[in-house]
């Protein structure tokens, strides 16, 4: 039960089919291991629910093969998991703002909450449903440093191999059982802990299919694809061209845009390269700006911008292949624009 007067208690849990899918997916490819994601979500105060609030579960971000998976040890949190909860918390604010969804649609009013990092739920050797101690502690650090800006946290617990059990619908569970090949079951644990309890919190989960859920930018491929990003920024480099890599609305529809601002060191130019969230299979665009000179404390965000309202289209007319790179781009752009 909640408290509306002191706010304590369990809120209510709505978790994205999409969220389940993927934890079933990590766990069955770590069987030995413990495994684990982030998770992403909204906050909805309890308005229209008593004074409830709901918690919705609508992703969960795995960590980049750094992560230390053992039999007793899952260690996860790194720099490519938070520039994705980035990247998705930037375009759902950009979203809000234009009040337009992905698809088009009208943006919900009931949605219109900023998307935050919920918590993260990892896989537990044989039948430990419940957070360890060291996972205790670890919360209660994390609700405690003012820098992580929230006051709660969500921790679920996979473990696999249980017998299949039927849990009749009348009766309200924290678990969910996610049958598995061979006859019996992923068990998915759900607990809750916030900065006014010391111990954690069995909070039941109700699924939802995922059409009825908001859909999250995709994933762009400078945090997807690490080797193709180092390659193209290594060639830039290679050629003497100074990069900034900034996220703009180039096209004024969602997803955002992934931008290399680019400079010769005596040049009297600056080449923007705009490149879709799917590069290469969507070619790259290009804009030319005059130079600015810029300092080395200089906010690039705002000469970014700068440069944008200064600049122009480049109809470069190249032959893109996925092969193509952004090095071949800036230099047809210069010789283009040294012609004209």
């Amino acid at each position: 039960m909640f408290n509306r007067r002191s706010g304590r208690g369990v809120p209510n849990l709505v978790v994205a089919q999409r969220v389940i899918d993927k934890m079933a997916a990590a766990a069955n490819t770590h069987m030995e291991d413990e495994t684990g994601e982030a998770m992403v979500g909204f906050f909805i105060p309890g308005l229209h629910t008593n004074g409830v609030p709901t918690l919705y579960v609508l992703d969960t971000i795995s960590p980049d093969d750094s992560a230390v998976r053992q039999f007793h040890t899952f260690q996860q949190g790194d720099e490519r998991q938070d520039e994705l909860i980035w990247w998705l918390q930037e375009n759902w604010r950009v979203q809000r703002k234009k009040g337009q969804t992905l698809i088009g649609k009208v943006f919900p009013s009931k949605w219109d909450v900023p998307l935050r990092y919920l918590g993260d739920w990892h896989k537990q050797p044989g039948f430990m449903i419940q957070p360890s101690g060291g996972d205790l502690m670890t919360a209660l650090d994390w609700i405690e440093d003012e820098d992580n800006n929230t006051d709660f946290l969500l921790a679920p617990i996979v473990t696999l191999d249980h017998p299949h059990t039927i849990i009749p619908s009348n009766v309200t569970t924290n678990f969910l059982m996610i049958p598995q090949t061979g006859g019996e079951a992923m068990r998915v644990d759900f607990w809750y802990i916030d900065k006014h309890v010391s111990g954690f919190l069995p909070i039941a989960p109700v699924i939802y299919p995922n059409e009825q859920l908001p859909t999250l930018a995709e994933y762009p491929w400078h945090l997807i694809d690490e080797e193709r990003f180092a390659r193209e920024n290594q060639l830039l480099r290679e050629d003497n061209l100074f990069i900034s890599v900034i996220l703009h609305d180039a096209d004024e529809h969602p997803p955002l845009e992934i931008c290399f601002l680019s400079a010769r060191v005596g040049g009297d130019k600056l080449i923007i390269v705009v490149t879709a969230a799917d590069y290469p299979k969507t070619p790259p665009r290009v804009r030319v700006a005059p130079y600015i000179h810029m300092q080395p404390n200089d906010d690039m965000y705002k000469v970014f911008e700068q440069a944008w309202k200064a600049s122009e289209p480049v109809t470069l007319g190249i032959e893109w292949t996925p092969e193509s790179t952004l090095l071949d781009v800036i230099k047809m752009a210069e010789a283009k624009t040294v012609k004209s």
